[in-house]
Protein backbone atom coordinates (compact mmCIF):
# COMPACT_ATOMS: atom_id res chain seq x y z
CA UNK A 1 0.00 0.00 0.00
CA UNK A 2 2.90 2.45 0.65
CA UNK A 3 4.52 1.94 -2.58
CA UNK A 4 1.68 2.81 -4.43
CA UNK A 5 1.18 6.04 -2.59
CA UNK A 6 4.96 6.82 -2.73
CA UNK A 7 5.33 5.84 -6.58
CA UNK A 8 2.40 9.33 -7.48
CA UNK A 9 3.56 11.16 -4.79
CA UNK A 10 7.15 11.33 -6.41
CA UNK A 11 5.84 12.12 -10.09
CA UNK A 12 3.44 14.33 -8.85
CA UNK A 13 6.64 16.10 -7.19
CA UNK A 14 8.69 16.38 -10.41
CA UNK A 15 5.89 17.61 -11.98
CA UNK A 16 5.16 20.11 -9.78
CA UNK A 17 8.65 21.12 -10.12
CA UNK A 18 8.82 21.29 -14.14
CA UNK A 19 5.38 23.56 -13.75
CA UNK A 20 7.47 25.40 -11.21
CA UNK A 21 10.99 26.15 -13.70
CA UNK A 22 8.63 26.52 -16.54
CA UNK A 23 6.24 29.21 -14.85
CA UNK A 24 9.67 30.69 -13.55
CA UNK A 25 10.97 30.96 -16.57
CA UNK A 26 8.01 32.69 -17.88
CA UNK A 27 8.57 35.72 -15.17
CA UNK A 28 11.21 37.11 -16.99
CA UNK A 29 12.89 38.75 -20.08
CA UNK A 30 16.44 38.66 -20.96
CA UNK A 31 17.44 42.55 -20.85
CA UNK A 32 20.50 43.01 -23.59
CA UNK A 33 23.82 43.41 -21.55
CA UNK A 34 23.12 41.61 -18.54
CA UNK A 35 23.58 37.76 -17.30
CA UNK A 36 20.08 36.20 -17.82
CA UNK A 37 20.05 33.64 -15.18
CA UNK A 38 23.06 34.09 -12.75
CA UNK A 39 24.54 32.05 -10.62
CA UNK A 40 25.28 33.88 -7.87
CA UNK A 41 21.84 36.24 -7.69
CA UNK A 42 22.38 39.58 -5.65
CA UNK A 43 20.79 43.30 -5.60
CA UNK A 44 23.14 46.26 -6.82
CA UNK A 45 21.20 48.86 -5.47
CA UNK A 46 23.14 48.79 -1.49
CA UNK A 47 26.14 48.02 -0.60
CA UNK A 48 27.82 45.06 1.00
CA UNK A 49 29.66 45.26 4.37
CA UNK A 50 33.16 43.52 5.19
CA UNK A 51 30.71 40.13 6.08
CA UNK A 52 28.68 40.64 2.82
CA UNK A 53 31.97 41.34 0.44
CA UNK A 54 33.49 37.87 1.96
CA UNK A 55 30.27 36.15 1.19
CA UNK A 56 29.56 37.50 -2.30
CA UNK A 57 33.16 35.87 -3.08
CA UNK A 58 33.13 32.76 -1.46
CA UNK A 59 29.94 32.01 -3.26
CA UNK A 60 31.53 33.78 -6.48
CA UNK A 61 34.20 31.11 -6.36
CA UNK A 62 32.17 27.67 -5.36
CA UNK A 63 29.76 28.82 -8.09
CA UNK A 64 32.25 29.56 -10.90
CA UNK A 65 35.53 26.97 -9.97
CA UNK A 66 36.46 27.36 -13.19
CA UNK A 67 37.27 30.76 -13.37
CA UNK A 68 37.85 32.10 -9.93
CA UNK A 69 40.11 31.54 -7.11
CA UNK A 70 40.68 33.91 -3.46
CA UNK A 71 43.97 35.02 -2.70
CA UNK A 72 44.68 37.01 0.34
CA UNK A 73 46.60 40.37 -0.05
CA UNK A 74 47.48 40.90 3.14
CA UNK A 75 45.76 41.44 6.72
CA UNK A 76 44.28 44.95 7.51
CA UNK A 77 45.53 46.93 11.09
CA UNK A 78 42.40 44.56 12.70
CA UNK A 79 43.15 41.99 11.11
CA UNK A 80 40.84 41.25 8.62
CA UNK A 81 41.30 39.53 5.33
CA UNK A 82 42.38 41.99 2.13
CA UNK A 83 40.51 39.81 -0.37
CA UNK A 84 41.66 39.38 -3.90
CA UNK A 85 39.41 38.27 -6.35
CA UNK A 86 41.37 35.95 -9.27
CA UNK A 87 39.41 35.67 -11.93
CA UNK A 88 40.33 33.91 -15.96
CA UNK A 89 39.78 31.07 -17.33
CA UNK A 90 41.93 28.09 -15.86
CA UNK A 91 41.69 25.50 -18.74
CA UNK A 92 43.90 27.07 -21.05
CA UNK A 93 47.01 28.62 -19.84
CA UNK A 94 48.03 29.26 -16.34
CA UNK A 95 46.74 33.05 -15.53
CA UNK A 96 50.15 34.15 -14.30
CA UNK A 97 51.27 33.87 -17.70
CA UNK A 98 48.47 36.25 -19.11
CA UNK A 99 48.40 40.16 -19.26
CA UNK A 100 46.55 41.12 -15.50
CA UNK A 101 44.20 44.01 -14.76
CA UNK A 102 44.37 44.80 -11.53
CA UNK A 103 41.36 46.75 -9.58
CA UNK A 104 40.96 47.79 -6.16
CA UNK A 105 38.60 50.39 -3.98
CA UNK A 106 37.65 51.77 -1.03
CA UNK A 107 41.70 52.88 0.14
CA UNK A 108 39.53 55.89 1.54
CA UNK A 109 36.65 54.61 4.18
CA UNK A 110 33.95 56.56 3.54
CA UNK A 111 34.27 56.11 -0.16
CA UNK A 112 32.79 52.65 0.00
CA UNK A 113 30.71 52.16 -3.55
CA UNK A 114 34.17 51.94 -5.02
CA UNK A 115 34.26 48.15 -3.62
CA UNK A 116 30.34 47.54 -5.25
CA UNK A 117 32.04 48.84 -8.38
CA UNK A 118 34.91 45.91 -7.88
CA UNK A 119 32.78 43.70 -7.12
CA UNK A 120 30.18 44.04 -9.67
CA UNK A 121 32.85 43.86 -12.50
CA UNK A 122 33.86 40.13 -11.13
CA UNK A 123 30.05 39.34 -10.75
CA UNK A 124 29.90 40.36 -14.45
CA UNK A 125 32.69 38.73 -15.98
CA UNK A 126 31.92 36.04 -14.20
CA UNK A 127 27.77 35.90 -15.03
CA UNK A 128 28.65 36.40 -18.81
CA UNK A 129 31.26 33.96 -19.57
CA UNK A 130 29.45 31.59 -20.74
CA UNK A 131 27.19 33.63 -23.02
CA UNK A 132 28.93 36.30 -24.59
CA UNK A 133 31.51 35.88 -27.10
CA UNK A 134 33.81 38.90 -25.81
CA UNK A 135 33.96 38.34 -22.22
CA UNK A 136 34.74 34.42 -23.19
CA UNK A 137 37.87 35.50 -25.10
CA UNK A 138 38.86 38.10 -22.92
CA UNK A 139 39.12 35.39 -19.68
CA UNK A 140 41.22 33.06 -22.02
CA UNK A 141 43.57 35.92 -22.71
CA UNK A 142 43.49 37.90 -19.61
CA UNK A 143 43.40 37.67 -15.96
CA UNK A 144 41.62 39.69 -13.41
CA UNK A 145 43.10 40.46 -10.19
CA UNK A 146 39.90 42.69 -8.24
CA UNK A 147 40.86 43.60 -4.65
CA UNK A 148 37.17 45.07 -3.26
CA UNK A 149 38.02 46.74 -0.23
CA UNK A 150 42.01 47.53 0.68
CA UNK A 151 40.65 49.11 3.52
CA UNK A 152 38.14 46.88 5.50
CA UNK A 153 38.48 47.64 8.88
CA UNK A 154 37.25 51.38 8.04
CA UNK A 155 34.49 50.85 5.50
CA UNK A 156 32.75 48.78 8.38
CA UNK A 157 33.72 51.87 10.52
CA UNK A 158 31.89 54.01 8.71
CA UNK A 159 28.90 51.80 8.20
CA UNK A 160 28.60 51.05 12.10
CA UNK A 161 29.27 53.96 14.02
CA UNK A 162 28.40 57.31 13.78
CA UNK A 163 29.78 59.21 11.01
CA UNK A 164 29.08 61.93 8.22
CA UNK A 165 29.28 61.12 4.53
CA UNK A 166 32.63 62.66 4.89
CA UNK A 167 34.19 60.62 7.58
CA UNK A 168 36.35 58.56 8.40
CA UNK A 169 38.91 59.05 5.22
CA UNK A 170 41.56 56.89 6.69
CA UNK A 171 42.04 53.99 7.86
CA UNK A 172 41.90 53.12 12.15
CA UNK A 173 45.59 52.91 13.00
CA UNK A 174 45.79 55.75 15.64
CA UNK A 175 47.20 58.68 14.94
CA UNK A 176 47.82 61.89 17.11
CA UNK A 177 46.34 64.53 14.92
CA UNK A 178 46.69 67.66 17.42
CA UNK A 179 49.63 65.96 19.08
CA UNK A 180 48.78 66.41 22.37
CA UNK A 181 50.51 62.85 23.77
CA UNK A 182 46.76 61.31 23.03
CA UNK A 183 45.49 59.30 19.88
CA UNK A 184 41.97 59.54 18.82
CA UNK A 185 40.31 61.04 21.81
CA UNK A 186 38.73 63.91 20.59
CA UNK A 187 36.04 62.66 17.70
CA UNK A 188 32.67 63.22 16.52
CA UNK A 189 29.70 62.34 19.14
CA UNK A 190 26.46 61.17 18.21
CA UNK A 191 24.23 63.94 20.58
CA UNK A 192 21.34 62.50 19.47
CA UNK A 193 22.35 58.79 18.96
CA UNK A 194 20.80 58.35 15.42
CA UNK A 195 23.63 56.98 14.61
CA UNK A 196 24.78 59.48 12.32
CA UNK A 197 26.76 62.77 12.25
CA UNK A 198 25.08 65.42 11.02
CA UNK A 199 25.26 69.50 11.83
CA UNK A 200 24.27 71.73 14.93
CA UNK A 201 22.91 74.89 14.35
CA UNK A 202 21.78 77.00 17.15
CA UNK A 203 19.15 80.11 17.22
CA UNK A 204 21.42 83.47 17.18
CA UNK A 205 19.72 86.84 15.63
CA UNK A 206 23.33 88.30 14.74
CA UNK A 207 24.04 84.70 12.73
CA UNK A 208 24.84 85.07 9.01
CA UNK A 209 21.85 82.13 8.56
CA UNK A 210 18.12 82.05 7.78
CA UNK A 211 15.65 78.75 6.68
CA UNK A 212 15.26 78.78 2.81
CA UNK A 213 11.97 80.11 2.47
CA UNK A 214 10.92 77.88 -0.63
CA UNK A 215 12.77 74.30 1.61
CA UNK A 216 12.90 74.97 5.43
CA UNK A 217 15.39 71.90 5.63
CA UNK A 218 18.06 74.31 3.60
CA UNK A 219 20.16 76.77 5.35
CA UNK A 220 21.26 80.00 3.02
CA UNK A 221 23.51 82.59 3.55
CA UNK A 222 21.78 85.93 4.77
CA UNK A 223 22.30 89.24 1.74
CA UNK A 224 24.51 92.14 3.19
CA UNK A 225 21.62 94.25 5.51
CA UNK A 226 19.58 91.39 6.00
CA UNK A 227 18.71 89.88 9.47
CA UNK A 228 19.98 86.70 10.47
CA UNK A 229 18.24 83.92 12.51
CA UNK A 230 21.25 80.76 12.89
CA UNK A 231 24.40 80.11 13.64
CA UNK A 232 26.11 77.13 12.13
CA UNK A 233 28.07 75.28 14.84
CA UNK A 234 29.67 72.60 11.97
CA UNK A 235 29.15 68.87 13.19
CA UNK A 236 28.04 66.85 15.92
CA UNK A 237 30.71 67.11 18.67
CA UNK A 238 32.05 68.47 21.85
CA UNK A 239 35.10 69.07 23.69
CA UNK A 240 36.67 66.07 25.07
CA UNK A 241 40.02 66.56 25.84
CA UNK A 242 39.19 69.98 27.02
CA UNK A 243 41.83 72.08 24.75
CA UNK A 244 39.30 74.62 23.21
CA UNK A 245 38.63 72.73 20.01
CA UNK A 246 35.76 70.17 18.80
CA UNK A 247 36.12 66.76 16.47
CA UNK A 248 40.09 67.69 15.77
CA UNK A 249 41.40 64.20 16.62
CA UNK A 250 39.17 61.49 15.60
CA UNK A 251 39.22 57.76 14.43
CA UNK A 252 42.59 57.60 12.66
CA UNK A 253 43.47 60.86 10.39
CA UNK A 254 45.74 60.25 7.78
CA UNK A 255 45.42 59.30 4.53
CA UNK A 256 46.35 55.87 3.15
CA UNK A 257 46.74 57.32 -0.50
CA UNK A 258 49.70 59.48 0.61
CA UNK A 259 51.65 56.50 1.95
CA UNK A 260 52.74 54.52 -1.49
CA UNK A 261 56.62 54.58 -2.29
CA UNK A 262 56.74 56.07 -5.15
CA UNK A 263 57.71 60.44 -4.70
CA UNK A 264 56.50 60.29 -1.17
CA UNK A 265 56.77 63.54 0.74
CA UNK A 266 56.11 63.44 4.90
CA UNK A 267 53.39 65.16 6.69
CA UNK A 268 55.06 68.64 6.65
CA UNK A 269 54.56 68.78 2.66
CA UNK A 270 51.59 67.05 2.47
CA UNK A 271 48.84 66.53 5.44
CA UNK A 272 47.74 62.71 5.73
CA UNK A 273 51.73 60.62 4.89
CA UNK A 274 52.51 58.17 7.24
CA UNK A 275 55.95 58.25 8.79
CA UNK A 276 58.07 56.90 6.09
CA UNK A 277 56.52 54.88 2.75
CA UNK A 278 54.21 52.04 3.36
CA UNK A 279 53.81 52.81 6.89
CA UNK A 280 50.64 50.83 6.92
CA UNK A 281 49.87 47.46 6.59
CA UNK A 282 46.91 47.90 4.33
CA UNK A 283 49.23 49.35 1.54
CA UNK A 284 52.00 46.86 2.47
CA UNK A 285 49.17 44.62 1.20
CA UNK A 286 49.03 46.40 -1.93
CA UNK A 287 52.56 46.53 -2.55
CA UNK A 288 53.67 43.09 -1.94
CA UNK A 289 50.09 41.64 -3.84
CA UNK A 290 51.87 44.05 -7.08
CA UNK A 291 55.32 42.70 -6.44
CA UNK A 292 53.97 38.87 -6.54
CA UNK A 293 51.52 39.65 -9.87
CA UNK A 294 53.95 41.64 -11.94
CA UNK A 295 51.98 40.68 -14.78
CA UNK A 296 50.16 43.08 -14.21
CA UNK A 297 49.86 45.63 -17.01
CA UNK A 298 46.85 47.96 -16.33
CA UNK A 299 45.27 49.29 -13.15
CA UNK A 300 42.27 51.12 -11.35
CA UNK A 301 41.42 52.34 -8.19
CA UNK A 302 37.72 53.23 -7.50
CA UNK A 303 37.32 56.48 -5.17
CA UNK A 304 34.67 59.15 -4.92
CA UNK A 305 33.19 61.48 -5.78
CA UNK A 306 33.08 63.98 -8.45
CA UNK A 307 32.96 62.06 -12.01
CA UNK A 308 36.24 61.88 -13.05
CA UNK A 309 38.53 59.71 -15.15
CA UNK A 310 42.04 60.64 -13.08
CA UNK A 311 44.87 60.16 -15.08
CA UNK A 312 49.21 60.97 -13.29
CA UNK A 313 51.05 62.49 -13.14
CA UNK A 314 49.73 63.26 -9.64
CA UNK A 315 52.88 65.63 -9.06
CA UNK A 316 55.05 68.07 -10.83
CA UNK A 317 59.02 67.07 -10.34
CA UNK A 318 58.24 62.82 -9.73
CA UNK A 319 60.09 61.56 -12.45
CA UNK A 320 56.91 60.82 -14.31
CA UNK A 321 55.73 63.95 -15.08
CA UNK A 322 56.87 63.45 -18.80
CA UNK A 323 55.52 60.94 -20.20
CA UNK A 324 56.81 59.26 -23.47
CA UNK A 325 54.91 60.13 -26.90
CA UNK A 326 53.94 56.21 -26.54
CA UNK A 327 52.14 56.60 -23.03
CA UNK A 328 50.28 59.44 -23.87
CA UNK A 329 48.72 57.76 -26.65
CA UNK A 330 47.95 55.07 -24.81
CA UNK A 331 46.86 56.91 -21.36
CA UNK A 332 44.54 59.56 -23.62
CA UNK A 333 43.11 57.28 -26.35
CA UNK A 334 41.70 54.78 -22.77
CA UNK A 335 41.00 57.62 -20.92
CA UNK A 336 38.85 59.49 -23.88
CA UNK A 337 37.12 56.68 -24.31
CA UNK A 338 35.76 56.53 -21.18
CA UNK A 339 34.21 59.62 -21.31
CA UNK A 340 32.40 58.05 -23.55
CA UNK A 341 31.51 55.46 -21.74
CA UNK A 342 30.59 57.14 -18.61
CA UNK A 343 28.64 60.04 -19.48
CA UNK A 344 29.60 63.13 -16.96
CA UNK A 345 32.75 61.96 -15.95
CA UNK A 346 35.55 63.91 -17.10
CA UNK A 347 39.34 62.86 -18.20
CA UNK A 348 41.70 64.80 -16.04
CA UNK A 349 45.43 64.79 -15.19
CA UNK A 350 45.95 65.14 -10.69
CA UNK A 351 48.24 67.70 -10.73
CA UNK A 352 47.32 70.08 -13.32
CA UNK A 353 43.53 69.78 -13.43
CA UNK A 354 42.90 68.86 -9.52
CA UNK A 355 45.91 69.29 -6.70
CA UNK A 356 49.51 67.48 -6.50
CA UNK A 357 49.21 64.47 -4.65
CA UNK A 358 52.79 63.13 -3.40
CA UNK A 359 53.13 58.87 -2.76
CA UNK A 360 49.57 58.13 -3.97
CA UNK A 361 48.84 54.73 -5.56
CA UNK A 362 48.49 55.94 -9.45
CA UNK A 363 52.41 57.28 -9.14
CA UNK A 364 53.20 53.93 -7.39
CA UNK A 365 51.72 51.34 -10.24
CA UNK A 366 53.27 53.52 -13.12
CA UNK A 367 56.17 54.86 -11.73
CA UNK A 368 57.02 51.74 -9.89
CA UNK A 369 55.60 48.73 -10.90
CA UNK A 370 55.15 50.11 -15.02
CA UNK A 371 51.62 49.56 -15.03
CA UNK A 372 48.88 52.24 -16.40
CA UNK A 373 46.56 53.14 -14.45
CA UNK A 374 43.66 55.28 -13.71
CA UNK A 375 41.54 56.33 -10.89
CA UNK A 376 37.89 57.19 -11.40
CA UNK A 377 35.92 59.32 -8.91
CA UNK A 378 32.97 58.18 -8.63
CA UNK A 379 29.41 60.14 -8.29
CA UNK A 380 28.61 63.24 -9.64
CA UNK A 381 25.49 66.08 -9.31
CA UNK A 382 25.79 65.30 -13.03
CA UNK A 383 24.08 62.06 -12.78
CA UNK A 384 21.04 63.77 -10.70
CA UNK A 385 19.13 65.80 -13.67
CA UNK A 386 19.30 66.20 -16.98
CA UNK A 387 19.94 69.92 -16.91
CA UNK A 388 23.30 70.20 -15.24
CA UNK A 389 23.55 74.05 -14.98
CA UNK A 390 22.37 74.32 -11.90
CA UNK A 391 21.82 70.80 -9.67
CA UNK A 392 19.78 71.42 -6.70
CA UNK A 393 20.64 68.29 -3.96
CA UNK A 394 18.05 69.40 -2.06
CA UNK A 395 15.43 68.98 -4.88
CA UNK A 396 16.80 65.60 -5.91
CA UNK A 397 16.50 64.16 -2.36
CA UNK A 398 12.82 65.21 -2.19
CA UNK A 399 11.90 64.44 -5.76
CA UNK A 400 13.66 61.20 -6.09
CA UNK A 401 14.51 59.85 -2.81
CA UNK A 402 10.65 61.23 -0.99
CA UNK A 403 13.10 63.05 1.64
CA UNK A 404 15.23 59.44 2.79
CA UNK A 405 18.04 61.05 3.21
CA UNK A 406 17.52 63.65 5.23
CA UNK A 407 17.33 63.83 9.16
CA UNK A 408 15.11 66.99 10.18
CA UNK A 409 15.86 69.57 12.52
CA UNK A 410 15.60 68.69 16.08
CA UNK A 411 16.65 70.42 19.32
CA UNK A 412 19.43 68.75 21.90
CA UNK A 413 20.98 69.94 24.52
CA UNK A 414 24.81 70.96 24.14
CA UNK A 415 27.01 71.49 27.36
CA UNK A 416 28.71 74.23 26.00
CA UNK A 417 26.23 75.85 23.26
CA UNK A 418 23.05 74.98 25.22
CA UNK A 419 19.69 74.34 23.31
CA UNK A 420 20.89 73.59 19.57
CA UNK A 421 19.36 72.17 16.76
CA UNK A 422 20.65 68.77 14.83
CA UNK A 423 19.91 67.85 11.37
CA UNK A 424 20.86 67.69 7.94
CA UNK A 425 21.49 65.04 5.74
CA UNK A 426 22.19 61.30 6.65
CA UNK A 427 25.74 59.41 6.14
CA UNK A 428 24.61 57.61 2.57
CA UNK A 429 24.00 60.67 0.28
CA UNK A 430 26.02 63.16 -0.84
CA UNK A 431 29.36 61.22 -1.58
CA UNK A 432 28.06 57.52 -2.43
CA UNK A 433 25.76 56.51 -5.32
CA UNK A 434 21.30 56.61 -4.05
CA UNK A 435 20.32 52.88 -4.90
CA UNK A 436 18.53 53.54 -7.93
CA UNK A 437 21.71 54.69 -9.41
CA UNK A 438 24.41 52.59 -8.29
CA UNK A 439 23.93 49.22 -10.93
CA UNK A 440 23.98 51.87 -13.88
CA UNK A 441 27.18 53.61 -13.01
CA UNK A 442 28.50 50.45 -11.74
CA UNK A 443 27.84 48.91 -15.20
CA UNK A 444 29.54 51.70 -17.04
CA UNK A 445 32.80 51.75 -14.57
CA UNK A 446 32.99 48.02 -15.47
CA UNK A 447 32.96 48.46 -19.12
CA UNK A 448 35.40 51.00 -18.65
CA UNK A 449 37.63 48.26 -16.84
CA UNK A 450 36.94 45.40 -19.31
CA UNK A 451 37.64 47.85 -22.41
CA UNK A 452 41.11 48.99 -20.84
CA UNK A 453 41.81 45.03 -20.31
CA UNK A 454 41.13 44.55 -23.81
CA UNK A 455 43.57 47.34 -24.81
CA UNK A 456 46.54 45.30 -22.93
CA UNK A 457 49.23 43.67 -25.08
CA UNK A 458 47.87 40.60 -27.47
CA UNK A 459 50.98 38.92 -28.66
CA UNK A 460 50.76 36.44 -31.87
CA UNK A 461 53.13 34.47 -33.36
CA UNK A 462 52.00 35.48 -36.65
CA UNK A 463 54.61 33.47 -39.13
CA UNK A 464 57.54 31.34 -38.68
CA UNK A 465 59.36 30.90 -42.12
CA UNK A 466 62.03 27.92 -42.06
CA UNK A 467 65.02 28.54 -45.17
CA UNK A 468 67.46 26.51 -45.98
CA UNK A 469 71.22 27.52 -46.23
CA UNK A 470 74.40 26.27 -47.64
CA UNK A 471 76.34 23.74 -45.54
CA UNK A 472 72.63 21.82 -44.25
CA UNK A 473 72.26 25.30 -41.58
CA UNK A 474 68.72 26.57 -41.95
CA UNK A 475 67.32 30.18 -40.89
CA UNK A 476 64.40 30.19 -39.16
CA UNK A 477 62.46 33.61 -39.27
CA UNK A 478 59.38 34.37 -37.01
CA UNK A 479 57.20 37.36 -36.77
CA UNK A 480 55.80 38.14 -33.18
CA UNK A 481 52.88 41.09 -33.10
CA UNK A 482 51.14 42.85 -30.56
CA UNK A 483 47.49 43.66 -31.55
CA UNK A 484 46.66 45.20 -29.04
CA UNK A 485 47.15 49.20 -28.26
CA UNK A 486 49.58 48.82 -25.17
CA UNK A 487 52.91 47.65 -25.54
CA UNK A 488 54.65 45.30 -23.11
CA UNK A 489 56.67 47.77 -21.86
CA UNK A 490 55.28 51.24 -20.46
CA UNK A 491 57.48 54.37 -20.63
CA UNK A 492 58.62 54.38 -16.96
CA UNK A 493 59.11 50.40 -17.15
CA UNK A 494 61.98 50.90 -20.03
CA UNK A 495 63.40 54.20 -18.31
CA UNK A 496 63.47 52.29 -14.56
CA UNK A 497 64.05 48.68 -16.13
CA UNK A 498 61.25 47.48 -13.93
CA UNK A 499 60.39 44.21 -15.99
CA UNK A 500 62.67 42.25 -18.01
CA UNK A 501 62.94 42.40 -21.87
CA UNK A 502 60.58 40.64 -23.29
CA UNK A 503 62.37 36.94 -24.69
CA UNK A 504 61.69 34.74 -27.61
CA UNK A 505 63.29 31.11 -27.96
CA UNK A 506 63.51 28.76 -30.44
CA UNK A 507 63.29 24.98 -29.84
CA UNK A 508 64.88 22.89 -31.95
CA UNK A 509 68.16 22.24 -33.64
CA UNK A 510 71.40 23.94 -32.46
CA UNK A 511 71.28 27.16 -32.57
CA UNK A 512 74.50 29.08 -34.16
CA UNK A 513 73.23 32.60 -34.58
CA UNK A 514 70.79 34.77 -33.67
CA UNK A 515 69.17 38.51 -34.44
CA UNK A 516 66.86 41.13 -34.27
CA UNK A 517 65.62 41.44 -37.74
CA UNK A 518 65.24 45.66 -37.77
CA UNK A 519 64.42 46.19 -41.80
CA UNK A 520 63.04 42.95 -43.11
CA UNK A 521 62.89 44.59 -46.64
CA UNK A 522 66.51 45.31 -46.90
CA UNK A 523 67.82 42.48 -44.76
CA UNK A 524 68.81 44.69 -42.34
CA UNK A 525 69.60 42.36 -38.51
CA UNK A 526 71.78 42.99 -35.30
CA UNK A 527 72.95 40.02 -33.85
CA UNK A 528 72.44 39.25 -30.32
CA UNK A 529 75.74 37.72 -29.67
CA UNK A 530 75.59 36.13 -26.04
CA UNK A 531 72.94 33.33 -25.58
CA UNK A 532 71.50 33.80 -29.02
CA UNK A 533 69.00 30.98 -28.86
CA UNK A 534 66.91 33.81 -26.37
CA UNK A 535 66.48 36.86 -28.18
CA UNK A 536 65.63 39.83 -25.86
CA UNK A 537 63.43 42.17 -27.29
CA UNK A 538 63.27 45.34 -25.48
CA UNK A 539 59.61 46.07 -25.96
CA UNK A 540 56.90 44.95 -28.40
CA UNK A 541 54.52 48.30 -28.89
CA UNK A 542 51.17 48.47 -29.32
CA UNK A 543 49.64 47.36 -32.97
CA UNK A 544 53.56 46.82 -33.71
CA UNK A 545 55.64 44.04 -34.34
CA UNK A 546 58.64 42.86 -33.92
CA UNK A 547 60.67 39.87 -36.48
CA UNK A 548 63.94 37.63 -35.18
CA UNK A 549 65.99 34.92 -36.51
CA UNK A 550 67.90 32.02 -35.96
CA UNK A 551 70.29 30.05 -38.18
CA UNK A 552 70.34 26.79 -36.86
CA UNK A 553 72.56 23.73 -37.58
CA UNK A 554 70.23 20.04 -37.34
CA UNK A 555 66.66 19.77 -36.63
CA UNK A 556 63.74 18.59 -38.51
CA UNK A 557 61.08 20.77 -36.05
CA UNK A 558 60.78 24.24 -34.82
CA UNK A 559 59.13 26.19 -32.31
CA UNK A 560 58.77 29.69 -31.13
CA UNK A 561 58.18 30.76 -28.04
CA UNK A 562 57.61 34.51 -26.63
CA UNK A 563 57.85 35.53 -22.79
CA UNK A 564 56.78 38.63 -21.65
CA UNK A 565 56.52 39.60 -18.01
CA UNK A 566 53.26 41.92 -18.80
CA UNK A 567 52.61 40.76 -22.48
CA UNK A 568 52.01 37.33 -21.87
CA UNK A 569 53.19 33.81 -22.79
CA UNK A 570 52.39 32.41 -26.30
CA UNK A 571 53.98 29.57 -28.36
CA UNK A 572 53.66 28.36 -32.04
CA UNK A 573 55.29 25.41 -33.82
CA UNK A 574 56.85 25.92 -37.66
CA UNK A 575 54.75 24.65 -40.82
Amino acid sequence: MTRRIAIPILFLAISLSFQARAQNAELFFKAAGSPSNPKVSTSWNKYFTYEGIMDFCRKLAKEHPDLVTLETAGKSYKGRDIIAIVISEKKGQSPDKKPGFYIDGNIHSNEIQGSDMALYTAWYLCEMYKTNSFINQLLKDKVFYILPTINPDARQYFMDEPNSTHSPRSGLVPFDNDRDGLYDEDGYDDLNNDGVISMMRRKNPDGKYITDPKDPRRMIMVKPGEKGEYELLGLEGIDNDNDGLINEDGIGGYDPNRDFGFNWEPNIVQWGAGKYPFSFPENQAVRDFSLKHRNIAGAQSFHNAGGMILRGPSAKDTGTEVFTRADEMVINTIGKKGEKIIPGYSLLTIWKDLYPVYGGELDWWYGAIGSYIFSNELWTQRLMFNDTSNVDEYEFERLLLFEDAFIPWKEADHPVYGKIEIGGFDKNFGRIHPGFLLESDAHRNAAFCIYNAWTMPKLEISSINVRDLPGGLKEVTATIANTQLMPTHSGTNLKYKIDPPDYVYLDGGKVIAGMIVTDIDRNITVEQKKNPQRIEVSNIEGYGRVHVRWIVKGGSRYGVRVESVKGGHVSRQAG
